[in-house]
């Protein structure tokens, strides 16, 4: 019952103390919702980019080319070979006929171009797909090196730019994450560094009156709870809405349908659960940091 009516006590002592305290408390709030909406920014950025990075992983794939002198035994000798290789995710045989087949379904002038051919110029093909993007260019180049396969590529140079710069802005999101957090948990630290500071006789009167540590400590990390709740109401709303319009106004994709979008439903709600449940342990660490370290209690 004690320590019920000390958590009671402390947490209306905590919304007390935000009402008095009103413009440090709006201060520390603005500062929080200014943060978490570059924090929110930052992550639906890096989900975005790890998704797209994900996709085109995904779809990469090498094209290995068989000579036009390979028998069918020559070409089950080199399903055996690609088989045999630990690297290999899948990979598809695609005939000489299959690819004149679907060129010709693409337009109406490959269509009479190839029809007007007496032979089939195109030549036999395995669709390969790796399990890591990283083994691409290994894979390409040990293929290469088959009996009875005439060349092998994945647009070897283009890959590596583009996985390495959406690498970079997934890393670099990550950081700005990692450094918008700290700044909102230091903000929130000297918002609450102040307010002990402007009530020191009123702890000074609870330790005389026999108060424990953990009643004085109570209402100043529910305060810094309640700050950092307040100031991720705002960034929760601008997640959700502002998501949401982005994606109708950009028709789900970036530049090209490539670059697919994440849809909003689901992860709007991931996001704006990530950013209340920062706003709050932040809110409650810096406030418990500056007890411990101001206070010396």
């Amino acid at each position: 019952m004690r320590a019920l009516r000390i958590l009671i006590r402390s947490i209306r002592d905590s919304f007390k103390s935000v009402g008095r305290n009103f413009s440090l408390s709006a201060a520390a709030i603005t500062c929080s919702t200014i943060t978490l909406i570059l924090v929110s920014v930052a992550i639906i950025l890096s989900y975005n980019v790890q998704e797209v990075t994900n996709t085109l992983e995904k779809e990469l794939t090498i094209v290995a080319y068989v000579k036009k002198d390979a028998t069918n035994e020559n070409i089950e000798e080199l399903k055996r070979e690609i088989d045999a290789m630990s690297k290999v995710d899948s990979y598809v045989f695609k005939s000489k006929d299959e690819w004149k087949l679907e060129m010709k379904q693409e337009s109406d002038t490959l269509n009479t171009t190839l029809d007007y051919l007496e032979t089939n110029p195109l030549l036999d093909s395995f669709i390969i797909k790796v399990k890591e993007v990283g083994d691409l260019k290994v894979t390409t180049e040990r293929i290469r090196k088959f009996d009875f396969i005439s060349s092998a590529e994945y647009g070897e140079g283009m890959v590596e730019n583009i996985v390495g710069a959406f690498d970079i802005i997934s890393r670099g999101t990550i950081v700005i994450v990692i450094a918008l957090i700290l700044v909102t948990a230091f903000l929130i630290s000297n918002t609450i560094k102040l307010t002990i500071f402007s009530r020191k006789s009123e702890i000074e009167i609870m330790r005389l009156v026999g108060a424990s540590n953990i009643a004085i400590k109570l209402p100043f990390i529910f305060e810094g709870f309640i700050l950092g709740v307040l100031g991720s109401v705002i960034p929760t709303i601008v997640t959700i809405y502002g998501y949401h319009l982005l994606y109708d106004k950009l028709g789900g994709h970036v530049f090209s349908n490539i670059i697919q979008l994440v849809e909003p439903f689901n992860f709007v709600f991931y996001v704006s659960f990530i950013l209340l449940l920062i706003g709050a342990i932040v809110g409650m660490f810096g406030s418990y940091r500056a007890v411990r370290k101001h206070l010396k209690i």
